[in-house]
């Protein structure tokens, strides 16, 4: 009897070591699965380059090496934005009227939204992109008053018809286009006011500056700027919130507006100035200047030049690194990506980028021609 009941127990605690050894073998099997399970990070310290005949490159900031490159499943990708966690590319892809929204962590396309005819110029603010768009550009450029067009600029908008243009506002969160907001023939660069009410575009085709309610799109100012020059592109609100630059680049200046969206003063610039962007401080106003083959730096009080750097062929935009120890411009006609550095201008190196590359921005974010800090 004592032995039935020893050997009863022995039973039990064989059967209840089995079970336990069983839910620890299912425990550590588990840990194990989340352990090796890839971790999908955004990442950082990196600058993404557009190209028009190519995709978006992937620079390692630490090394200034390009580490990837990804497909936009599209042609001739344009205009770039990057949402605030870094998680979402917004490219503008030219020849299907879309933009392409691009998971970081992958290097995939995740979403095509169509925004309407020759998309260029990308915004992120918050949860909504911002796209600009040229429906009269047919191919090759507006000539300048009086002079012959040089081959290099290779733009791609033609103002014979003057179509009205729009920004289309798209919903990243609902991953549709849910309004647009109607600008002048050949909306180009994009900025929104200090207190985020308001949307600022240039309009290159009848060269005027248009302000709207961001939320009705109402006009609620116009600026014409043929007095000054023609083509108004880059355009950038100064840290402070007080004053807009806006660079024309068919009068070889560029404007300062206050925040009310009075001229308040011209300065000239070398010649076809595009791209603009103020230093992290606002002290300093950086100018890509197309055909001066250079990039220049103002003084923001005083407005003097204080200082150039040469560079490649249809150099337009350009971004600081985070750190804003160095300056990245994109040089679409010599397929190079100039690296300056910040304290002198002199040239740190340069990135072979083929394809004609078109715009850069960083993550972190970085001030620059296409974003902000």
């Amino acid at each position: 009897m004592q032995y039935k009941i020893r050997t009863h127990a022995s039973r039990v605690s064989a059967l209840l070591l089995m079970l336990v050894t069983g839910l620890t073998a299912c425990s550590e099997k588990d840990q194990q699965t989340v352990v090796t399970d890839p971790v999908m990070t955004v990442p950082t310290n990196v600058a993404y380059i557009s190209s028009q005949k190519a995709g978006i490159s992937q620079v390692d900031l630490s090394t200034m090496t390009v580490v990837k490159t990804i497909d936009v499943k599209a042609k001739a990708p344009r205009g770039i934005g990057i949402t605030d966690d870094g998680r979402y590319l917004i490219v503008a892809t030219r020849e299907n009227g879309s933009i392409s929204v691009i998971d970081t962590t992958t290097g995939e396309v995740v979403n095509q939204i169509f925004v309407g005819k020759n998309p260029e110029f990308v915004r992120v603010r918050g949860n909504y992109a911002f796209i600009s768009s040229e429906p009269s550009a047919v191919g090759g450029p507006p000539p300048k008053p009086g002079a012959h067009e040089e081959e290099e600029d290779d733009d791609d908008d033609d103002d014979e018809d003057e179509l009205p243009a729009k920004i289309a506002v798209v919903d990243l969160k609902e991953g549709k286009l849910i309004r647009e907001i109607t600008g002048g023939p050949e909306t180009e660069g994009i900025e929104f006011s200090a207190d985020g009410k308001l949307l600022v575009i240039t309009n290159e085709a009848d060269n005027t500056i248009t302000v709207h309610d961001i939320e009705s799109g109402e006009l609620v100012k116009l600026i014409e700027t043929k007095e000054y020059g023609n083509r108004p592109r880059g355009i950038k609100l100064s840290p402070s919130g007080n004053e807009y630059i806006v660079t024309l680049e068919f009068g070889n200046q560029y404007l300062v507006l206050d925040k009310d969206f009075n001229v308040t003063k011209s300065v000239n610039t070398g010649e076809t100035p595009y791209g603009v962007a103020y230093d992290e401080e606002g002290k300093l106003i950086y100018v890509a200047t197309n055909r001066a083959h250079q990039l220049e730096v103002y003084d923001a009080n005083t407005h003097e030049q204080i200082n150039t750097a040469k560079s490649g062929k249809r150099c337009w935009h350009f971004s600081f690194t985070p750190d804003n120890q160095k300056i990245m411009l994109a040089c679409g006609k010599s397929d190079d990506v100039y690296v300056y550095n910040t304290a002198d201008l002199s040239l740190s190196t340069k990135l072979d980028i083929p394809g004609m590359p078109w715009g850069v921005l960083t993550y972190p974010k970085s001030m620059g021609s296409l974003d902000t800090k």
